[in-house]
């Protein structure tokens, strides 16, 4: 059954209860949001669509970085009964649109003023033709490290500016006993350490062409057999029992002071805001060596549902979604950024101020990129070519010369 037969016996199906009287906005939301800096900033939209009437149901589906949402996602969709609003974001929601199952919220978007409030980039990616259909909650940086204040004052180190600087301090690190790197051996989460490694070496020209255009010359270089080479190093740094550790755990480990450094995206810094730490006094903040920013925009699609509850449902949601409080609020809990750009920043903490500052700058420079791991940049099968020779790598004695054949060989297979 391919989806737009799905679509279309749903939408057969629904006519029965056309006539049903309207109960309201109505909206069944998938997310991926279930850790506890998640599940708080989400909380806030929920309860913003109940203050505005609305009837919220949640369907939370955790693990692998959102893999797990997809699998339930496409089960919903091929059985003709799609969610209202689906947490997807990047080049996925192109997919989506292709297959003519999503809405188009451009009534809500041309109401709002969404052209003004938000960068072009971002913009681009919540557009389906000339449509929008997809309402974007934040600007998350992936590109961080996160560090146990008192574990580096201890040992006398600072927060690395080179892949050199962070080698020496954990071998600092390891000798006094400190596991270096709180890592999860997820393939999502070997992606996100690698592209950073792949950012600091290579520099954001070389990123683009390596990881966004897939240029057979850089991913064959020695630029990105050094980039493989760090990667070794780092995994000289994780303790032995980082295999499927959940990020969040990884977080808590640099939290408790159990490892002094985490590479994440500032999804971790609601993790220690929600346990009450303080940036700069309990943990510190940076972005990974190298120059560059690279980011990830999480975003609700609307999917084509029937009824006129579930309708006024989707349009509530995105209005919600991009007004100025939930930006705010939301975001100060999330540890991102607001995606719309006329968002106070002055109660923000000093790392979103920092990546607020750093990505006006490489919006400016050029090297504001989007994260292949986090699915801005490719499609599935081109990204999950690369993720796979990259965990391949990871967790075996793999040469980096040998991980860059396969890595060649796979991108062209994926194509």
């Amino acid at each position: 059954m391919t989806f737009r037969f799905a679509l279309a016996a749903s939408t057969a199906l629904s006519v029965l209860g056309s006539a049903a009287a309207f109960a309201g906005p109505q909206a069944e939301v998938l997310h991926w949001w279930t850790s506890g800096g998640e599940a708080k900033s989400v909380a806030v939209l929920q309860q913003e669509f109940a203050e505005n009437g609305g009837t919220w149901t949640d369907m939370p589906v955790a693990g692998g970085g959102g893999d797990a949402a997809m699998t339930a996602l496409r089960a919903r969709v091929l059985s003709g009964n799609a969610p209202t609003a689906v947490q997807l974001k990047g080049p996925a929601i192109q997919e989506w649109y292709d297959e003519g199952v999503l809405a188009d919220i451009s009534g809500v978007a041309k109401a709002e003023g969404w052209e003004n409030l938000l960068p072009a980039s971002i913009a681009g990616h919540m557009k389906c033709g000339d449509t929008w259909c997809a309402a974007p909650v934040n600007v998350h940086r992936v590109d961080w490290i996160w560090a146990n204040a008192s574990i580096l004052a201890q040992n006398g180190i600072e927060m690395p500016t080179t892949w050199d600087e962070f080698n020496a301090a954990a071998e600092k690190l390891q000798a006094a006993g400190i596991i270096p790197l709180a890592h999860g051996g997820q393939a999502w989460q070997d992606a996100t350490l690698f592209e950073t490694v792949v950012l600091g070496i290579g520099g954001p020209a070389f990123f683009q062409k390596a990881l966004v255009d897939l240029d057979e010359s850089a991913l064959k270089s020695d630029t990105m057999v050094a980039a493989f080479d760090q990667m070794r190093t780092l995994r000289g740094y994780v303790d032995a029992n980082f295999s499927g550790r959940d990020w969040n755990l990884a977080t808590a480990m640099v939290m408790n002071g159990e490892a002094a450094f985490q590479v994440m995206g500032d999804w971790a810094k609601g993790e220690f805001l929600a346990a009450g730490k303080v940036p700069g006094q309990d943990f510190l903040c940076a972005s990974t060596p190298g120059e560059g920013y690279l980011y990830n925009v999480d975003s609700f699609a609307m999917f084509k549902v029937a009824g006129d509850d579930n309708v006024a449902g989707q349009d509530l949601l995105a209005k919600l979604i991009m007004g100025k409080n939930f930006q705010k609020v939301f975001n100060m809990n999330k540890g991102s950024i607001p995606a719309r750009t006329d968002v106070a920043l002055d109660a923000f903490d000093s790392c979103a101020q920092l990546s607020a500052a750093d990505m006006a700058a490489s919006s400016a420079s050029g090297s504001l990129l989007p994260s292949y791991a986090h699915g801005m940049a490719l499609y599935g099968p081109q990204s999950g070519a690369i993720t796979d020779v990259v965990t391949a790598h990871f967790n075996s004695e793999m040469s980096s010369a040998d991980a860059v054949a396969m890595l060649v060989a796979a991108v062209a297979n994926s194509r």
